[in-house]
């Protein structure tokens, strides 16, 4: 029979071949400050996986770019650069943080794309004194408790080319959005959106989503198991630092014993990410035009790239 499936599977030897002859312009210090908790990116990972991707991102950029130009040019307009905008998706504890990080710090270094923008979903979240209000504090991180509409004018505005547009900011220390505080993007060349459900279609025909916003998409992906084990070993991690700070929203976890500490984070995980990550999460990942598979060592072990 055909191969149905919409994607071209590498595998890691195979993608690491395509890296472009430019030296990693990075150094450990760079990825300490890179690095999400837990995460095990190191160097080689830099060269072998995510230089490939820089680089495919690179002409992807470039040519929806001429794409628009030809565009502008056959209207009679004069050729205006328009932000090139890339979603990424993932389950909490995969690392998708950490890979947006660090494509924004690479795509910086491609003399075409200089000014590069990263924003987290975490900021159109909901206050909540307004998840309270909604019954909703407890589904924290599924659809329903972001101001979706707040994230897709926001990203309307900087691909039309706003001289200026402005976001809420997000705190997880306190795990609320901080008020008075914004972050404020101003025409970049290309603009990260990281989330959980950056991948969302629309609500109806009628609704447009954020992802259709996208010029190219990424699902950071694993096996269900490791990310729950990845998850239970950050709160550990993050039990043992953040959340001692008095301030923290989950400083009464600081005292728990590891197994008491161990025991939270799996209710947590089956209570809350776990669900969000099957029924709202893992669904998306098709809609991806690039999926980075992760092994049990948190190290991408393959990619898989949209072919139709």
């Amino acid at each position: 029979m055909p191969d149905t499936t919409p994607f071209l599977e590498i595998d890691r030897g195979d993608w690491a071949e395509l890296a472009p002859s430019m030296p990693v312009a990075l150094d450990e210090s760079d990825l300490q400050r890179l690095r999400g908790v837990g995460d095990s990116l190191d160097l080689t990972e830099v060269a072998e996986v995510y230089l490939p991707l820089s680089r495919l991102l690179n002409l992807y950029v470039a040519g929806a770019q001429a794409t628009r130009d030809a565009t502008q040019t056959f209207l009679r307009q004069e050729p205006q650069p328009t932000p090139f905008v890339i979603g990424i998706a993932g389950s909490v504890a995969v690392g998708k943080s950490t890979t947006a990080r660090l494509l924004q710090e690479l795509l910086r270094r491609w003399d075409d794309t200089p000014h590069v923008e990263l924003i987290t979903t975490d900021g159109f979240l909901w206050p909540n004194a307004e998840l309270e209000r909604r019954g909703l504090l407890q589904r924290k991180g599924f659809p329903e408790s972001y101001d979706r509409r707040s994230l897709t004018r926001f990203v309307s505005q900087v691909k039309s080319g706003a001289d200026s547009v402005s976001a809420p900011v997000y705190s997880h220390l306190v795990y609320d959005i901080v008020p008075g505080e914004e972050v404020v993007v101003r025409k970049p060349d290309v603009l990260i959106v990281e989330g959980l459900n950056v991948l969302q279609p629309p609500a109806s025909a009628a609704h447009i989503a954020v992802s259709d916003l996208f010029d190219f998409t990424i699902y950071v992906d694993a096996r269900t198991a490791d990310i729950e084990r990845w998850y239970v070993e950050r709160f550990l991690r993050l039990q043992r630092g953040a959340f001692a700070d008095p301030s923290s929203y989950f400083h009464r976890y600081a005292t728990l014993s590891e197994p008491e500490a161990i025991a939270r984070a799996k209710s947590i995980w089956a209570e809350i990410n776990g669900p969000n990550l099957e029924q709202n999460v893992l669904p998306t990942r098709a809609r991806a035009d690039l999926v980075l598979r992760k092994g049990a060592d948190h190290s991408v072990a393959s990619v898989l790239l949209r072919k139709v």
